[in-house]
């Protein structure tokens, strides 16, 4: 963009949140306008939006932005127009490479907002596509010294993957040549404690053989970051480790190289070839330690990607074709055979089936799947086929919003972590002063040799200050323990609710999978006149034999853990949404539900009351008919943890009200939450509403833990 295109006055549609009445809309005027650069400012109570005309080289929307926030009204994340993107970043160190880039990213003209994340090594940048693009983006991180890995969280995925398995593999190979070549100069710097190395290895010019590699090789990493840094000048843990490492490595070689000038001043000529090499050395286990923890904290946000297909099945021109998920369009046609993922969300237009949406929902049975009913990407087809017509594609999918929500809460600051960043933005220039200070002391008033001594505890107070934590420590700590604790079922919102959750007041289970098994098992098994438990099961099972339907697998593997022998199917018939029809022992037997007896006319003999019972207590019952006339019941359903009720109850007793969550229908879900004491139950609830539940009873006043 020109000088002058800078220079031209700039209008910005800003929404608010949070205005009342004609007060809100004065004050909010008069605070703009207030602001240098802005020429004019009109809020409109009504749209919410304050529509403004600002010169560009004196204020920027991130200011405009911040000033109507600090009047205490909201500006959504992503006003109108405007577009998020996550870019990959390589070659960060520290809580001033955050600051460096995050100043540097929101200096870029169109840019509302940028935050870096260390831990992540991502920076999460919101934006007006028309005024500034990725090009832009590449250039200044590029400029600042540090790589572009990609952009977006899908193309990038596997790009970042990779960079971070390379990164793994050079800090390791820096390490362990830099550890044994360490080894030897630690040995050869002390001959009084190990008096069996050889002599040679502990001449100083073996040492500087020795060290050389270890300083300009492994640690070049060190001096390009502190040359980086002198270039915009700024300083960070790089320049610590760069001027440290070198004064001791500098003050050696002079010794090993011109012993007659220190000799001639009496100054004493021991080298600390030692005190560099093992400094890098133990940096560098440091950096492969953070590495290896930067490649496994987001576990969670990968298990999340793996639910993405990488294609689909559209049909174009009349013929099936397989297109990269990201070429699907909306108004598609797609093609979905057994056992396949759904690519996009949509409407089912044609077929039916039943699809697995458990790694959505928490539903651990399926769900039956007709025209007109609706179908998310990420979730699995079971035994039919179906063809449904695209109408969310790439981000507007229920995935991709299920995957940005769990990157932000991974990416959030906590509050200490702002201080943290705060603080290391001056920590480094106040160490290096400090450092100066006790080098100027120890010159001047320790004793002899007051150089040596005075360079020593100038390296020390360096090295020992240098801040390589305080920007990773918080965010690596967040990324671990929301990460360990998805693993565990836990998902923490992000880092401020890991310090806000001593006041938590209420808690917040999913049902399926956290308090419950997370897939189905028979639980009662009524039989009718004349028959046996064992027939009951044995008929159904056999009947279900060789089915992908969790309930008919709950079935066949109960009567297996009991011994029974299955007879062979002699006809078999799936009817969709209903149950079975099979021929068994020369007999017709009909499994399914009460409007599949309804339909062929089979009569309950007295079994209805049964199946209204178990119904209501949140299972699923299935009639097993003989002949025409039903036999019995087979009830199923997703049973509880043993230890669930335990943990509610000790919740409860800690005076901490608990509620249950669950995509079940009302009936089910208090059914399940009956059976352990839990009075509110949150019921028929899709994953992305979860986050306005749980707005909903902070708005109550309530201090939210969501467990599952």
């Amino acid at each position: 963009m020109n000088d002058n295109n800078k220079n031209e006055p700039q209008n910005l549609s800003l929404p608010i949140q949070g205005m009342t009445c004609a007060s809100c809309v004065a004050r909010v005027e008069k605070s703009l306008r207030a602001v240098e650069g802005i020429r004019e400012a009109s809020v409109n109570l009504a749209t919410e939006k304050a529509n403004i005309v600002y010169d560009p080289s004196l204020v920027d929307v991130r200011m405009i932005r911040k000033k109507v926030e600090d009047l205490g009204y909201a500006v959504p994340v992503e006003p109108g127009g405007e577009e998020r993107i996550t870019i990959a970043i390589g070659g960060m160190t520290c809580a001033a490479c955050v600051n460096r880039i995050e100043k540097g990213l929101r200096q870029i003209e169109g840019v509302i907002e940028a935050r870096v994340n260390l831990a992540t090594e991502r920076a999460t940048v919101i934006y007006h596509p028309g005024k500034v693009g990725k090009s832009e983006f590449r250039k200044t991180v590029e400029d600042l010294g540090y790589e572009v890995r990609g952009f977006e969280e899908e193309a990038m995925a596997d790009r970042e993957s990779e960079a971070r398995a390379r990164e793994i593999r050079l800090q390791k190979r820096k390490f362990l040549v830099s550890a044994v070549l360490s080894a030897a100069v630690f040995f050869g710097s002390m001959p009084q404690w190990f008096p069996w190395w050889p002599a040679v290895l502990q001449k100083h010019l073996s040492l500087f053989l020795l060290t050389t590699p270890i300083q300009f090789w492994a640690g070049w990493q060190f001096y390009r970051g502190f040359w980086l840094a002198l270039k915009h000048r700024t300083s960070d843990m790089n320049t610590l480790i760069a001027v440290g490492t070198s004064a001791a490595y500098i003050y050696s070689v002079a010794i090993t190289f011109f012993p007659q000038w220190f000799r001639a001043r009496g100054l004493g000529l021991g080298v600390y070839y030692d005190t560099s090499a093992m400094i890098i050395t133990l940096i560098l286990l440091g950096k492969l330690l953070e590495a290896m923890a930067k490649g496994q904290t987001s576990s969670a946000i990968k298990k999340l990607m793996g639910l993405q297909t990488k294609t689909a099945r559209v049909v174009r021109n009349g013929q099936e074709r397989d297109v990269p998920v990201d070429e699907v369009q909306r108004g598609d046609t797609v093609v979905i055979r057994p056992g396949e993922k759904i690519a996009v969300d949509g409407v089912v237009r044609e077929g039916s089936s039943a699809v697995d949406e458990s790694m959505l929902t928490g539903e651990s049975i399926p769900v039956e799947k007709r025209p007109g009913d609706p179908v998310m990407g990420g979730t699995i087809n079971k035994t039919g086929s179906f063809q449904f017509e695209a109408t969310k594609v790439g981000k507007e999918t229920a995935l991709a919003q299920i995957i940005r929500l769990v990157e932000e809460a991974q990416g959030s600051k906590a509050p200490i972590q702002r201080l943290a960043d705060r603080v290391a933005s001056v920590f480094v220039p106040a160490v290096i002063s400090i450092a100066l200070v006790t080098f100027a002391i120890w010159m001047i008033f320790g004793p002899q040799p007051a150089f040596t001594l005075a360079l020593l505890n100038f390296v020390a107070v360096l090295i020992i200050a240098c801040p390589c934590a305080l920007g990773l420590a918080t965010p690596t700590a967040i990324m671990v323990g929301t990460g360990r604790g998805a693993e565990n079922g836990i998902l923490i919102k992000g880092g401020e609710s890991l310090e806000t959750i001593h006041r938590v007041n209420a808690i917040l289970f999913d049902k399926t999978g956290t308090l419950t098994q997370g897939r189905p098992s028979v639980t009662d098994i009524i039989v009718g006149k004349e028959f046996k438990e064992e027939q009951i099961l044995r008929w159904a099972a056999s009947a279900e034999k060789g089915s992908e339907h969790p309930l008919g697998e709950a079935i066949v593997r109960t009567a297996e853990e009991k011994g029974l022998a299955l007879s062979p199917v002699e006809k078999f018939e799936a009817i969709p949404g209903q149950g079975i029809r099979a021929q068994i022992d020369g007999e017709p037997i009909l499994l399914g539900n009460l409007r599949l007896m309804e339909e062929k006319g089979i009569g309950l003999n007295g079994l209805r009351r049964e199946m209204e019972r178990l119904a209501g207590e949140g299972k699923t019952p299935m009639v097993v008919a003989r002949n025409h006339s039903a036999a019995g019941i087979v009830a199923v359903a997703d049973t509880l943890k043993p230890h669930s009720r335990e943990a509610v109850e000790a919740l409860q007793r800690m005076g901490l009200e608990v509620i249950m969550i669950t995509g079940d229908n009302e009936r089910t879900g208090k059914a399940v939450a009956a059976q352990m004491g839990i009075e509110r139950v949150l019921a028929e609830v899709l994953p992305w509403e979860k986050s306005r539940q749980v707005k909903n009873l902070q708005e109550e006043g309530k201090i939210v833990a969501m467990v599952g």
